[in-house]
């Protein structure tokens, strides 16, 4: 994996009010952790949407230029956003060495058309978006990239069988599937799994009229008592 120059700034503030004022200037608060101890730095918003950019998935390597520092060398661990707005709020950052090897969930995407789905008419099922793999920094792979072409009907690939990079070591169990193609579906089952679905939305249907009748009836009892009660009042009031 490349590594993206980014440039850095030691943080002295802290404290919430302090953090929300360094946002208002355009910077995103962020602390590196690893090799050393933690420290509290302050990142451009601006090179920082350039670096994610340049990004070829979201798995970043930095080389990491922090003002009256030496370089240093850091992944990206968590970058934390605004629910509503979007805005990023705070970067995690994990110090790493070029020989020391690491541990990260690369993103793996499916090559060619499965067999079973270009002649059988079958859909191909991913099942697996990430794996687990280690290996030094500049060794880790951005995507890992599977040829499903030759995949039949009810085969599958598992995450044994899919070839690495050399120096990348799969974490995980191997028998789990990442791919796998799904028989088409019949007309008659779609037929089945609609007639499955009927009874449920007439039984919903019926009890929404069962409960429209019943409260039109409370309704109108409510009208008669409250009649009776009046007619009631007016043969007393009589025989006064």
């Amino acid at each position: 994996m490349k590594s993206i120059a980014l440039k850095a700034f030691p943080r002295s503030v802290a404290k919430r009010t302090g953090v929300k004022k360094l946002r208002n200037q355009g910077r995103v608060p962020a602390v590196i952790y690893g090799r050393n101890q933690p420290q509290n730095l302050e990142v451009d918003v601006k090179d920082l949407e350039t670096v994610i950019h340049q990004a070829h998935s979201e798995i970043l390597l930095l080389d990491l230029s922090v003002e009256g520092t030496a370089q240093r060398l850091a992944l990206v661990k968590e970058i934390q956003h605004h629910p509503l707005s979007g805005q990023m709020l705070h970067i995690d950052l994990h110090e790493v060495a070029e020989d020391q090897k690491v541990t990260a969930s690369v993103p793996v995407e499916p090559v060619g058309e499965a067999a079973g789905v270009k002649t059988g008419g079958g859909t191909l099922e991913h099942v697996m978006f990430k794996l687990k793999v280690r290996a030094t920094p500049k060794n880790l792979p951005e995507v890992i990239h599977v040829d499903v072409s030759a995949l039949e009907i009810g085969k599958v690939i598992t995450v044994g069988e899919i070839k690495l990079p050399e120096g990348v070591e799969v974490i995980g169990k191997k028998e789990l599937s990442v791919f796998s193609v799904a028989e088409p579906v019949t007309e008659a089952e779609e037929t089945a799994a609609a007639a499955e679905g009927a009874p449920a939305a007439a039984e919903v249907e019926m009890t929404k009229e069962k409960k429209d009748e019943e409260a039109a009836a409370a309704k109108s009892g409510g009208k008669d008592d409250k009649k009776g009660a009046d007619k009631g009042d007016k043969k007393e009031e009589k025989k006064k």
